[in-house]
């Protein structure tokens, strides 16, 4: 009967051996971090588009306004009616406010756009937590263990007794000690 029952406490210990192995290969971070990038990257390429095409509206509309008061010059020195000067410097301003208008609607939708990607981006980043925040609750609730993965050069975290309502810390080294005396140490914290 001693003997079945130290099989049960080897295979436990291989279980949980397995689940701490799968712990420390997670790279959900550094994959997340990697998308953030390539999004901030894609955002950039977006923005420097909009820029340029800004810049060529800008130009364009510079040609325009030069058009307009070429046309102006003109109309004055023809010694047009004051009537007419004044008809055309109104066709002028008009057309200056409705390339102001033009251009403030494209800046808003602009700003719009890059809100929308940010709040899609923050939904995402809203997700991916609560599923890491589920997985620690799982490890948790399986292995008594919630491990700490902010620091990937050491093997951390808390051991959970809900018996006895205590949380003890544990970390260890991996260049100073060999994965199965870990195993083994974080075993015998278990099942103390």
């Amino acid at each position: 009967m001693g003997e079945s029952s130290t099989k049960i406490d080897v295979d436990k210990l291989i279980s949980y051996s397995d689940d701490l192995v799968e712990v420390l290969k997670d790279r959900r971070d550094i994959d997340s971090l990697t998308r953030c990038l390539s999004q901030s990257e894609s955002l950039e390429s977006s923005c420097d588009a909009d820029f340029n095409e800004t810049l060529n509206a800008i130009r364009d509309y510079q040609e325009r306004i030069d058009a307009c008061k070429q046309k102006t010059e003109r109309a004055k020195s023809d010694i047009a009616g004051e009537a007419e000067v004044d008809h055309l410097q109104i066709e002028l301003e008009e057309e200056l406010k409705k390339e102001l208008i033009a251009n403030e609607i494209n800046d808003l939708e602009r700003e719009r756009v890059a809100i929308e990607e940010q709040k899609q981006t923050l939904k995402k980043f809203k997700q991916d937590e609560l599923k890491a925040e589920m997985k620690l609750s799982m490890y948790a609730s399986v292995t008594n263990i919630i491990p700490n993965l902010d620091d990937q050069s050491k093997i951390a975290g808390y051991i959970v007794d809900r018996d006895k309502k205590v949380i003890d810390k544990f970390e260890y080294d991996p260049a100073k000690m060999a994965a199965s005396d870990i195993c083994h140490n974080i075993w015998k914290a278990i099942n103390l």
